[in-house]
Formats: structure tokens, C-alpha cells, sequence
């Protein structure tokens, strides 16, 4: 419960109440009486009983630190489900939290569960824990996220051969990175919005974003210097690697993350003979924010899931 406002007498307050399964709702609390009365609705098309729950998890990594993050089933099914690793972007001090998620719900409503990952350099688990996500692109950071769905495959959550990864922006990458380093765990990834080449993000990071904040030496110590080993972590220079299905999806727009990285990926995967998926907006910047992109955006996703991991997949 949150006190969004409260009356110069001090005795009438507004607060909001949410959940994992509810996007909040408002009421007026009178202090001198302590009566209640309900105001609105974020979302009133939202039943909160047909929403799935969001559960807390946590588990060792490979070098016995614990890392946490959330769990969503689709309601009523708990086992050999159809999974879809969905690692937040940032990535440094950004974190998933308990709470409503509307892409969450989306994909659990259609079946799918849902691990999101608060992995090293996550926000929220001290600076500590954030600093140990420092330099660690494709290191340590992508693999708390393997070890995170091989936790759900000996969990009996995962059906092992129903999974696929999906992000934005270092999301993006750490997807299309998942499938390069693991190209047998996962059968498909998802790549918004994404990074795929750390060189290009070491050349161009000061003069697209960092440089005019003032944060160069910060991408240097959080992305390093170490054009080799930045080329190790890259996925676009290792393309043929993958096996999983692909599909990508960029806005001509993007600053923040621009064209030319997914450009180098499609022209990587194109000299390689692999074929993915590709969906392209020019007017739109850092993801897609006009709702008729975002309604194609997650249809064309959630056919892509289907086919792939879902009841609509070949052989199932």
C-alpha cells in the first residue's frame, strides 16, 4: 500500500493498493472515522482473479552465489511447461520486481511461464553485487541466466525442450548471446531492441550517449576496453554457433541502441545462411511505443513462441 496523498488536516489520504495479480486500485482512507471508500481502477478491464501469480525464487549459481528472481506460471499448470527466460535490460543497477507485468501476464495467459532474472550487476542486492557484474558481458552475468533455466529444467517447471530466451535491450543481447553459448538449451530467442556487437558499442558508446553524460570511463568499467575479449562476447561474430530460431525486432529510430547493431547481426546471419525472423518500424526509437506496432509487435511474438515452444510447435 502506497500513500499517494494526503489533505492539509492530515486526516483524509489517498492511497494505492497493487499486487503481482492486480495494477492497483485506489482508496480514499479517512483517518477520523477509518473508513475506506474505493476510488478507481489503473487498468478496470483487469479481473485480478484471472491473473497468474508472480512467485519469488532464488538459487546458486555455478560459483555458489545466490541470485534471485521471479516466477510466473500460467494458472493451474506447474510442470514440463514451456518456458521463456526473460532477462531485463539496464543492465547495471536495473532490476525486475514483484509486481503487475503486463508482458508477464501476456505470455502467462498464453501458456507460457515466465523466469525473470535479477542476475549479477542487478540493482536492489547491494553494490557489491552490482560491481560484480562489472566487465562480466557474456561471463558470469549470461551465465546465472543458463544456470537460471537449467535450475527451472531440474525444477520439472521447464520441459527441456521448450525453451526460449527473450529480451530488449541488454536483453537483446544477452538472448542472442544465450543461443551462441548454449546452442542446445534453447530452441528460440528473441532479440528487441538489442546489442549484438561490443566493439561497436565500445567505438560509438561515448559519442551516441556516454560522452555527452559525462559516463565515458563508466562504460569502460562496466563494458572494458579489451577489444578482443569484447569480440569474444559478441554474438555477431559468432553466428555460427546458432541453432535456435531467431527473431529480431528494431526501430529504424533508436538512439539509444542504433540500427547499425542489428544491421551488422542480419548481415552476419545472412552471410551464414540463417534464416530468422525480422521485424522493422522506421519511426520508432528504443522499443515500440504507437500501439498498432505493439499489438503486431506481440502478435508476431506469440505465434513465433507457439510455433516453436508452444502447442503449435512441429511434433507436438
Amino acid at each position: 500500500m502506497i500513500c499517494r496523498n494526503i489533505d492539509d488536516s492530515g486526516q483524509q489520504a489517498v492511497v494505492f493498493v497493487s499486487s503481482d495479480r492486480n495494477p492497483g486500485d485506489y482508496y480514499l482512507y479517512d483517518g477520523r472515522t477509518h473508513a475506506v471508500r474505493y476510488l478507481f481502477s489503473e487498468l478496470p478491464g483487469i479481473d485480478p482473479k484471472a491473473m497468474a501469480a508472480m512467485q519469488p525464487i532464488s538459487f546458486k549459481a555455478r560459483d555458489g552465489q545466490t541470485i534471485h528472481g521471479y516466477l510466473t506460471l500460467p494458472m493451474g499448470k506447474h510442470k514440463d511447461l514451456p518456458l521463456v527466460i526473460n532477462p531485463h535490460g539496464g543492465p547495471f543497477g536495473i532490476r525486475d520486481y514483484w509486481t503487475f507485468d503486463p508482458e508477464t501476464e501476456f505470455l502467462a495467459y498464453h501458456g507460457f511461464a515466465v523466469l525473470q532474472v535479477n542476475y549479477r550487476g542487478s540493482g536492489g542486492y547491494g553494490i557489491a553485487f552490482q560491481r560484480a557484474g562489472y566487465q562480466q558481458w557474456g561471463k558470469a552475468m549470461q551465465d546465472d541466466l543458463t544456470d537460471a533455466t537449467r535450475w527451472a529444467v531440474q525444477q520439472g517447471i521447464a520441459d527441456p525442450q521448450r525453451i526460449c530466451i527473450y529480451g530488449g535491450s541488454y536483453g537483446g543481447y544477452a538472448a542472442l548471446e544465450a543461443v551462441v553459448k548454449e546452442p542446445d538449451l534453447y530452441k528460440c530467442a528473441i532479440g528487441y531492441a538489442g546489442v549484438y556487437d561490443l566493439v561497436m558499442l565500445h567505438d560509438r558508446g561515448g559519442e551516441l550517449y556516454f560522452q555527452s553524460h559525462g559516463m565515458g570511463s563508466y562504460l569502460n568499467d562496466t563494458l572494458g576496453d579489451n577489444l578482443d575479449a569484447l569480440r569474444a562476447a559478441s554474438p555477431v561474430d559468432h553466428v555460427n554457433r546458432i541453432k535456435a530460431a531467431l527473431f529480431l525486432a528494431h526501430g529504424g529510430a533508436d538512439k539509444t541502441v542504433p540500427i547499425d547493431q542489428v544491421n551488422e547481426l542480419r548481415s552476419a546471419l545472412d552471410k551464414a545462411g540463417t534464416k530468422y525472423e525480422w521485424l522493422y518500424f522506421p519511426n520508432e526509437g528504443h522499443g515500440f511505443f504507437k500501439i498498432d506496432h505493439q499489438v503486431t509487435f506481440y502478435n508476431e511474438m506469440l505465434s513465433f513462441l507457439d510455433h516453436n515452444i508452444g502447442s503449435n510447435r512441429a511434433g507436438h
